[in-house]
C-alpha cells in the first residue's frame, strides 16, 4: 500500500472560487494562520490534520518537511496508514496529556522530534504555555545553546523551563509569551544582519 497517496493535481487559476481564494490567502501569512486557526481548532477537536501539522513544520523549518514525513511513515511500520491517520494519533496523544512535560516527552521520546521542532508544535497548540526553542532566541539570551543536544527528558525539560523563564525575564513586561519570543528573535535577526552588512562592507573595501 502506498501510504503517500497520489500527487494532487493543480487546478488552473481560472477555476478558483472566491472561497478558494480566501482559504489560500490565509496561508500567505502562515504564522497568523497557525495561531488564529490551527491552534484554536486543535483545542476544540483534539486532532490535527496532516496539512495543518506540516504547516507547523514548514513554519519552523521548511527544509525538514520531507525528512519528518519519512520519519512518521517509518514510525507507523507495517500498518501502512496515511499521514492524516498518523498525525491524528500523534495529536490525539498530545491532547490527552495534561502535564506540559508529558506533552514534550511524547514528541521527543515517542516520536523522535528534536527540541526546536517539538517546542514549535507545542507553541502553536498551546501558545500561552510554550515558546519556540530557537537558536536566534538563544543568541539574544546569550545562553541555552547546548540544550538541543541533550537526550534525557528530565534534563531537557529542566533546561527548557529555564529557557522559558529567561524569555519571560528578558523581554518587556506586559507582552504575551508569543510576543516576547518574537521580540527576542527580532533582536537577534537585527544584530546579525547589521553584523553581516558591516562584514560585507569591509570585505569590499
Amino acid at each position: 500500500m502506498n501510504s503517500r497517496g497520489p500527487l494532487r493535481s493543480l487546478s488552473s487559476p481560472g477555476s478558483l472560487s472566491s472561497e478558494d481564494c480566501i482559504r489560500n490567502s490565509d496561508l500567505y501569512h502562515l504564522e497568523e494562520y497557525l495561531f488564529s486557526k490551527v491552534g484554536p481548532k486543535f483545542l476544540e477537536s483534539g486532532r490535527l490534520s496532516a496539512f495543518d501539522f506540516f504547516c507547523i513544520v514548514i513554519w519552523k523549518a521548511n527544509r525538514a518537511k520531507s525528512k519528518i514525513a519519512k520519519r512518521l511513515l517509518e514510525h507507523d511500520g507495517r500498518r501502512g496508514r496515511d499521514l492524516d491517520a498518523i498525525v491524528g494519533e500523534l495529536s490525539a496523544a498530545l491532547y490527552k496529556a495534561v502535564e506540559k512535560k508529558e506533552r514534550l516527552r511524547i514528541l521527543i521520546q515517542d516520536w523522535a522530534f528534536r527540541l526546536p521542532m517539538a517546542s514549535a508544535i507545542l507553541t502553536v497548540l498551546w501558545s500561552e504555555e510554550f515558546t519556540v526553542y530557537d537558536v536566534r532566541v538563544c543568541d539574544a539570551l546569550d545562553g541555552h545553546h547546548s540544550l538541543e543536544n541533550k537526550s534525557n527528558i528530565d534534563v531537557i525539560w529542566s533546561g527548557y523551563e529555564e529557557f522559558m523563564n529567561d524569555v519571560e525575564r528578558h523581554a518587556p513586561a506586559g507582552l504575551s509569551l508569543r510576543d516576547k519570543d518574537r521580540c527576542l528573535w527580532g533582536k537577534s535577526f537585527r544584530e546579525q544582519l547589521h553584523a553581516d552588512i558591516d562584514a560585507w562592507r569591509l570585505s569590499g573595501g
